[in-house]
């Protein structure tokens, strides 16, 4: 078979299949979830043989220490995807929950009800556990899923399809439920991208430049999220010790990852008095800081900003600090360099709250709380499958109920519309 004919080939089975899948009983997908669970458990030593090929390989071609550490499947790997699975299994199923109902002055009663989008392609960079993952939030909001994880994982990945498979059709179901790429190729990604007939969303995870290609090269919608680039500002009244502390866990507890906060906008009446301590508490932490000209003034050692450290989303101990005059500059600055991901306010002035969390339009605005809760285990999803900074057709976290739509039922006693 060509290319184009395997990957045509398993778009129109995900779309057989889902349609089988949109109709599986709650009972009957959890089981398939924690016959998964078991099997990860029992084919731990088949999984790292697999997952062994790949790291060998990466190594043989000079793989970065920290991206070997993201491809490796480790018994903690196994587990924290055990425990993700048994959590999602605890989930409540949206699908088939009646969002609304009403009943129209000719007494056809109308409601709207929750279901599967259809069919779900993630394509992702390394870490082979979000194989597991993506298949579990698509499998109990009654989608399937087309999986293409990065080629450094191949090995895992298809072991783990194959897992995957087997608990699927234990169940009943279709092993088409959840189909991985069989191919290295990009060109598979560019193919799968077109198949707009069959696929009903894409999702990508991964850098920026992964996800601009997908954009550029998909017919099919695609859940966008390129960048975090997250602010916190600290108005001019505040506790100062929480907003210290919210800072430093908000940039340092896990600066890699895309609810960090990269830029520090600080009102001029709080700047000399709150810019000394965090300065310090920047500096115990290994934070390097960048500031505007009024930040270099109060902290002698932090470097000069240019331009390019307001938009920058730099994944590392690095923060760019600007001294604003007005809360309405720093929401200005947030409108020019933020990408719609996470924002917060530090303040002790409710009404300076209620204007931010009003006018700031991103996926997540927070009011004295660290930028790192925009997450959907931290905002109470139960797990999620990626964070889109487009409002359509979700904003935020996507848990489960995100990955469903809703249908209009009709319910009528003969009628004809006049």
């Amino acid at each position: 078979m060509t290319m184009e004919s395997t990957i045509l080939e398993i778009a129109k089975k995900a779309r057989l299949a889902s349609r089988t899948l949109a109709v599986a009983s709650t009972p009957k997908k959890n089981q398939v979830l924690q016959d998964l669970a078991r099997r990860l458990t029992e084919l731990k030593p088949e999984i790292q043989a697999e997952n062994q090929k790949d790291l060998d390989a990466a190594r043989a071609k000079g793989m970065s220490s920290a991206m070997l550490d993201r491809l490796t499947i480790s018994d903690a790997t196994i587990a924290s995807m055990i425990q993700g699975l048994n959590e999602v299994t605890a989930l409540e199923d949206p699908v088939g929950t009646i969002t609304k109902s009403w009943t129209r002055p000719n007494g056809l009663e109308i409601s709207k009800k929750r279901i599967p989008l259809g069919v779900i392609a993630m394509i992702y960079e390394s870490r082979p556990n979000v194989t597991v993952d993506a298949a579990a939030l698509c499998l109990k909001a009654g989608n399937s899923a087309i999986l293409r994880g990065g080629s450094e994982a191949f090995f895992s990945n298809t072991i783990l399809a194959s897992i995957i498979g087997d608990a699927l059709e234990d169940a009943g179901l279709s092993r088409e439920s959840v189909q991985v790429l069989p191919v290295r190729d990009r060109e598979a990604i560019t193919l799968l991208l077109q198949q707009e007939e069959f696929i009903d969303l894409v999702i990508p995870r991964g850098g920026e430049a992964l996800i601009r290609f997908v954009v550029k090269n998909s017919t099919i919608p695609v859940l966008k999220h390129y960048k975090g680039v997250c602010h916190a500002y600290v108005d001019h009244q505040c506790d100062m010790d929480k907003a210290v502390s919210i800072c430093i866990n908000s940039k340092a507890q896990r600066p890699g990852v895309c609810n960090s906060m990269e830029t520090l906008l600080v009102h001029e009446a709080m700047a000399p008095t709150f810019l000394p301590r965090m300065a310090e508490a920047f500096s115990k932490a290994g934070v390097e800081m960048r500031g505007c000209p009024k930040t270099l003034e109060i902290i002698p050692n932090a470097s000069p900003a240019d331009e390019s450290d307001w938009a920058a989303e730099y994944l590392d101990l690095i923060v760019a600090i600007r001294v604003v005059a007005t809360m309405d500059q720093a929401m200005d600055h947030i409108a020019a360099f933020g990408s719609d991901h996470t924002d917060v306010i530090l303040t002790t002035d409710a009404a300076n709250a209620d204007t931010f969390v009003n006018t700031v339009s991103s996926s997540m605005v927070g009011v004295n709380a660290s930028t790192r809760f925009n997450d959907g285990g931290e905002l109470g999803l139960g797990a999620e499958i990626g964070i889109s900074t487009s409002k359509l057709h979700a904003f935020g976290p996507m848990g489960l109920e995100e990955l469903t739509s809703t249908k209009f039922v009709v319910l009528g006693k003969g009628h004809t519309r006049p």
